[in-house]
């Protein structure tokens, strides 16, 4: 199998048990779910997250942020289908959450960072069912993909 190959399904593999289970595999995990070695599991980490704006703990191992989850608490609660486990890695990456459960529905809370009050943003696939409040924007202090040097963790 190319390195691409196994690329994409280590990314889907991670992605698959975010969803699953509101966490990321450890590498070992990765190892025997893709019938890989460890040491090839371990640096399939670390490329995968050269290749996202994720990142993982430093000094280890463990995936800390894997787009569009955080694998620690934010103020971006996600709920799925009635069921809060996910954290979202940003406001705009909330929004993509959707596209990996179809057909269910998705609610982001978070507290405004200008003034703290709660926002709600409730979603099946396309379709809107709430916000609150009715006017909400979002803004970012660095470019949309994010700049390497700005990630709280280098």
């Amino acid at each position: 199998m190319s390195r691409s190959a196994l690329l994409d399904q280590g990314y889907a593999e991670v992605l698959r048990r975010c969803i699953a289970t509101g966490r990321a595999p450890h590498y070992t995990e990765l190892a025997a779910s893709l019938g890989i070695s460890l040491a090839e599991a371990r640096s399939m980490v670390h490329e995968l997250v050269r290749l996202t704006p994720g990142w993982v703990h430093p000094g280890t191992d463990l995936l800390a942020s894997f787009p569009p989850f955080n694998l620690q608490p934010t103020q971006y609660r996600v709920t799925i289908d009635g069921d809060q486990r996910w954290f979202a890695q940003c406001g705009f990456e909330a929004l993509a959450i959707r596209w990996l459960v179809p057909g269910q529905t998705v609610r982001i809370e978070a507290p405004c960072l200008c003034c703290g009050e709660p926002m709600v943003l409730e979603m099946t696939d396309e379709s809107i069912a709430t916000v609150e409040p009715e006017a909400m924007v979002g803004y970012t202090s660095s470019e949309i993909g994010g700049d390497p040097a700005t990630r709280p963790f280098r």
